[in-house]
């Protein structure tokens, strides 16, 4: 088998772990495996190189920025090439640059474009594991960039997409994808399987388990996705398609704390207001998530949206430049989000009225709703987060 294996930054904190890395490595190559394995900083590295950036300044250039951060994939894939060579196991390091990686040109949160697998077959049919920098690609100008934040789980998968890998494994310090996070419900259960659609629904919702671009792209490739733990032996989970899976009315609920909720009082009421109000907003790369309008009166009404809690000063300014003095705008960050994700929705009623009556129950106020196809999502006040959680989880079951 071809596999692609990605350690994350905790699975490679420090030498030793570099070391038990080897080792887990070196085990599927005496299965019979060939083997690329994509690399994250040591844990802690990122945060060091862009806090030394910011001792010179709080607005560095982008290009820079992606040179500087680049570089701790890169030590990373040399010391685990190093100890796998002295081991007597024959690898190679590589750069983004050396796994034919092209990606566009937006520093700090490029896309990849295409992958020039050349390089790396070569160094396959020679032997050799291929051990590649993650996180990281250059453009087609020779520019160095950077896939923004969680980006080296988006270079295994598109690796494993490329070379048409017969599966994709994400080492992280978690064993796999649980019912919701065990730290807020002990009573969590991991899965053995979930569909692409379901892990994306809770990847975007706040689930850390892997990044959402990632699974995104998993689902565009066909890729297989193990997710696993690099400190056991444990099975993880595999993330693959929907069809031929039982379909579990309910999978997995999510919370997500990076939320502030923004509501627009006394807007006129007329056609475009909404597309100028979000069209600002996109405009300045703000992300909006849930949205409710009121039926207007007297020629006004009110608009109320979520952004992340982290953009919305920015997402304030942005409404004062575009809204008269009239409108009111208010705004509350002590807000989450809590959802229920499940492909059994699509078949099934009355999983939404479950969610109300579960939160009702425990005196939990919702203050806005969306859905989709196989989601349910509320904001409701932090201090009840928590307590939504484990209500909802309770109350699908998930916990049997």
């Amino acid at each position: 088998m071809l596999i692609v294996q990605k350690y994350g930054g905790t699975s490679v904190g420090d030498l030793e772990r570099i070391r038990a890395v080897a080792g887990r490595v070196i085990e599927s190559v005496k299965a019979g495996n060939e083997l690329v394995v994509v690399v994250s900083a040591m844990s802690g590295v990122t945060n060091s190189l862009i806090e030394q950036a910011e001792y010179f300044s709080k607005n560095p250039n982008g290009a820079d920025m992606d040179m500087l951060l680049s570089s701790g994939e890169r030590v990373t894939s040399a010391l685990l090439s190093i100890a796998l060579n002295e081991l007597g196991y024959k690898a190679v390091s590589f750069s983004g640059r050396k796994a034919g990686i092209i990606t566009n040109s937006v520093f700090t949160k490029a896309r990849i474009k295409h992958i020039d697998t050349s390089a790396i077959k070569a160094a396959l049919k020679e032997g050799k594991i291929v051990i590649i920098a993650g996180f990281q690609g250059v453009d087609e100008e020779g520019n160095v960039t950077t896939l923004g934040r969680g980006g080296s789980d988006l270079s295994a998968v598109a690796v494993a997409g490329a070379l048409n890998a017969d599966l994709c494994e994400i080492y992280t310090d978690v064993d796999g994808v649980y019912t919701t996070d065990p730290r807020i419900e002990p009573r969590a259960k991991k899965l053995d399987k979930i569909s692409y659609e379901e892990m994306l629904e809770l990847a975007s919702l706040g689930a850390k388990v892997l990044q959402n671009r990632s699974v995104e792209l998993a689902k565009k490739l066909n890729v297989n996705l193990v997710t696993r733990s690099s400190f056991n032996n444990n099975e993880g989970t595999m993330i693959t398609k929907e069809n031929g899976m039982e379909q579990a009315l309910v999978s997995g609920i999510a919370l997500d704390r990076n939320q502030a909720r923004i509501t627009l009082r006394n807007i006129e009421d007329k056609p475009g207001i909404a597309a100028e109000i979000f069209s600002s907003l996109a405009g300045a790369n703000i992300n909006v998530d849930m949205i409710i309008q009121n039926v207007g009166t007297n020629g006004a009404t009110n608009l109320g949206f979520t952004v992340p809690e982290n953009e919305l000063n920015q997402a304030k300014n942005t409404m004062k430049d575009i809204l008269g003095d009239q409108v009111l705008l208010e705004s509350d960050s002590a807000v989450v989000k809590v959802s229920v994700v499940g492909v059994g929705m699509k078949s099934h009623s009355g999983v939404a009225s479950t969610a109300f009556k579960a939160l009702a129950n425990e005196g939990i106020n919702i203050e806005m709703i969306s859905t989709s196809e196989i989601k349910i999502s509320m904001i409701v006040h932090e201090k009840y987060g928590e307590l939504a959680v484990r209500a909802l989880h309770e109350v699908y079951g998930l916990d049997k």
